[in-house]
């Protein structure tokens, strides 16, 4: 699974695995909020983090692979990921029933989400006040039963801090957009 766009996105889908009980591992991600993390509603009793896996990239992610149940991989490898090397690490998460989230495109993955529209609230119009969500419109794009394009918009925190849906019309003047 690759997510784009929003580290906020990919923490909201951290909140919802720990605090079902998965265990889950960051690797790549130095300058990740670890605050914001748990205001998202990240679990941090049940998180890991590994800020730079260093030369040894595959070694790290086969070891976070086979002890997490969910391991998000950061930008650490700056021309992205060989394709032969995907397809030996889907193969280890497939037989492990881990999921391995990139944050960036990866080669062969069953299921990617962008972010588009990114718009916050929470400022009044002469500049005053405090941030406090940001509308966006989640595209998701897939193999087999994803592969049906689908555009759900979203408020990160909403109101309970977490996820929550947000505008139907934003999702529509995508659509309306991407013809």
């Amino acid at each position: 699974m690759a997510v784009t766009g929003s580290a906020a996105l990919v923490l909201a889908l951290l909140a919802e695995a720990t605090q079902a009980g998965s265990w889950a591992a960051i690797t790549g991600m130095p300058d990740l909020g670890v605050a914001a993390a748990a205001e998202l509603g990240v679990d941090l009793d049940r998180l890991a983090l590994i800020p730079d896996p260093g030369a040894e990239l595959v070694a790290v992610l086969s070891a976070l692979i086979d002890g997490f149940d969910l391991v998000v991989l950061g930008p650490v490898a700056p021309h992205g990921v060989q394709p032969q090397l995907a397809r030996r690490l889907a193969g280890r998460v497939r037989n492990r029933g881990a999921v391995l989230l990139s944050t960036t495109p990866w080669p062969g993955a069953d299921l990617d989400l962008t972010v588009s529209q990114r718009r916050w609230h929470g400022i009044t119009p002469d500049g005053s006040g405090y941030l406090q969500s940001r509308e966006l419109v989640a595209i998701s794009r897939g193999r087999g039963a994803a592969t049906r394009r689908r555009t759900a918009p979203l408020l990160l925190p909403g109101p309970g801090g977490t996820v929550a849906p947000g505008e139907p019309r934003a999702a529509r003047r995508l659509a309306e957009v991407a013809g």
